[in-house]
């Protein structure tokens, strides 16, 4: 593994968990799923998505990386230039592969201006501690940091019927006893529950934001998730002229 911290006053960021509530997520987050089934539902989506067609020497990075599951399903599909980045020390140093892991927060990149290729995030916007303003700059740094060809990818949660579902049953103690994972996605969902809640009552907000910065190629809201696959916009709009999104 490659990792290297990036230390910078720049860098504000503290993760929106207690440590106790991170301790609890992360036991749980592997009780929900092994780190196999993880990157096997990775690559599927990834592939879903197209990502069988970009170039395999594209510059990729996956934001929110954690223990590097993502890393590994970009390898599994033949990508060999891929950087992850993270604000946990202690996630990215469970990474074990050849991409290369950096420690620093996505609202302050630790790369040049148009040098990405590919930016994805799967399921870690929904961590940011503030909306819209977390939001915001973050996206204006993944729109500087990419490439007027680039892609930029996210994959997070939706509150759709199908996860409004999952919520009532999740908090069914007969059920959660019953079911290991759900008892583990229950124990997700009440460990972040004040970030976890403020991006799913805020859908409007969050698409305007995204297609502020963004145009999209693909946009697609089913089974609990959100998946917007979209190309830079060459100059950035002001809010007032974005698209109005869901409410």
């Amino acid at each position: 593994m490659n990792s290297q911290s990036h230390d910078s006053a720049g860098i504000r960021a503290q993760s929106p968990l207690g440590r106790n509530a991170t301790d609890l997520w992360e036991a749980a987050y592997l009780r929900f799923e092994t780190p196999a089934q993880e990157i096997q539902k990775f690559a599927g989506r990834l592939r879903m998505l197209g990502a069988s067609k970009w170039r395999s020497d594209s510059q990729v990075v996956e934001l929110f990386c954690g223990r590097g599951s993502g890393l590994h399903a970009l390898q599994q599909l033949g990508f060999t230039n891929l950087t992850g980045v993270d604000i946990s020390p202690r996630l990215v140093a469970k990474y074990q592969g050849p991409a290369n892991c950096i420690v620093a927060d996505c609202r302050l990149l630790p790369f040049g201006d148009k040098s990405k290729d590919v930016l994805i995030v799967q399921g870690g916007l929904h961590h940011l501690p503030n909306l819209p303003d977390d939001l915001a700059a973050t996206f204006l740094e993944m729109h500087r940091v990419l490439r007027p060809t680039g892609l930029v990818l996210f994959i997070e949660p939706w509150l759709t019927p199908f996860l409004r579902l999952v919520h009532t049953v999740s908090t069914n103690s007969v059920a959660r006893r019953v079911s290991s994972k759900l008892d583990a996605l229950a124990t997700m969902i009440e460990s972040e529950k004040r970030t976890y809640d403020q991006w799913l009552t805020q859908p409007g907000v969050i698409q305007r934001l995204a297609r502020q910065y963004f145009s999209p190629v693909h946009e697609s809201v089913s089974w609990g998730k959100w998946r917007f696959l979209s190309s830079p916009r060459a100059s950035i709009r002001s809010p007032a002229s974005c698209a109005t999104g869901s409410s």
